[in-house]
């Protein structure tokens, strides 16, 4: 019965060492998940910061209310003009005229596609 014992509590003993280093890999997944969701947040912050800059209050609207249907859009906008006003090209704010005519050249560029009928 000993030799018994003494399996029965080393497979004891691997089965609690497995269960400790599961649980210590799910923690440092967590961490890990919980630092990449810092670095998005302070990412957002500073590109928010950064457009508040560069952009006037009603472009800035306007970006705001283009997001809710055109996310990606809105985003390859903000990053062509963080991108410009980190280059310099900006003077002064973009008003919402000047964001208007950037989202018609951005929306020019998609391709059309006409289907005519015969």
């Amino acid at each position: 019965m000993s030799d018994l014992d003494e399996i029965r509590r080393k497979r004891m003993a691997e089965l609690q060492a497995q269960q400790a280093a599961a649980q210590n890999q799910m923690q440092q997944q967590a961490q890990q998940q919980v630092q990449q969701q810092e670095m998005q947040r302070q990412m957002e912050a500073q590109k928010k910061q950064i457009l508040s800059q560069i952009l006037t209050s009603e472009a800035r609207n306007r970006l705001a209310n283009l997001r809710l249907t055109k996310a990606q859009l809105v985003e390859q906008i903000e990053l062509q003009l963080i991108q410009s006003a980190q280059a310099g090209s900006l003077r002064g704010k973009v008003t919402d005229e000047q964001l208007k005519v950037l989202l018609s050249q951005i929306a020019g560029q998609k391709r059309e596609i006409k289907i005519t009928r015969k």
